[in-house]
């Protein structure tokens, strides 16, 4: 079962290669927080979905979002992908399959022949703490909304006016 809006999102830490460790769980509570879970590395959808938020990266900056993908690809694979996509920012390895289960972003039975492969979701985590938007998906080829998910980062974003 997905985690709900209001609730808190559990904290965890991951690698985005080989031996480096990065501590979303830290990040909560200092700016919005965008966990974006996708199936696998260098397929065609979730390519397109992570380029996407490439190309549209100062709208994701202005947001003073910190913006995190999360598959179960091997760490190798994430920072490749990372690498030969030029994506600005981290590519997470829950190859042990904690994290995603945690969020309710896993398929336990076969997923194209794979057992344990992350679904599609998207959340947004506030400066509290506490998830703000939800979205996990059953089909792996329906990206998320990414305006209804910037819409969520501004809805928490501190702002000082």
């Amino acid at each position: 079962m997905p985690l709900s809006v209001g609730d808190f999102a559990p904290k965890f830490v991951l690698p985005e290669g080989p031996g480096q460790m990065v501590d979303v769980g830290a990040e909560f509570g200092a700016a919005p927080v965008v966990v974006l879970f996708f199936p696998l590395a260098f397929s065609g959808v979730c390519t397109e979905e992570l380029c996407g938020i490439r190309d549209d990266w100062s709208a994701w900056t202005d947001l003073e979002a910190k913006v995190f993908g999360v598959s179960v690809d091997s760490p190798f694979v994430v920072s490749k992908f990372r690498e030969i996509e030029n994506l600005p920012f981290s590519l997470l390895s829950d190859f042990n399959k904690i994290v995603a289960p945690e969020w309710g972003a896993f398929y336990e039975e076969e997923f194209f022949g794979l057992n344990g492969v992350a679904k599609r979701a998207a959340f947004v985590v506030g400066t509290d703490g506490k998830i703000v938007y939800e979205w996990v998906s059953e089909d792996a080829g329906v990206q998320p909304d990414l305006a209804a998910v910037k819409a969520a980062v501004a809805s928490c974003s501190t702002t000082s006016s």
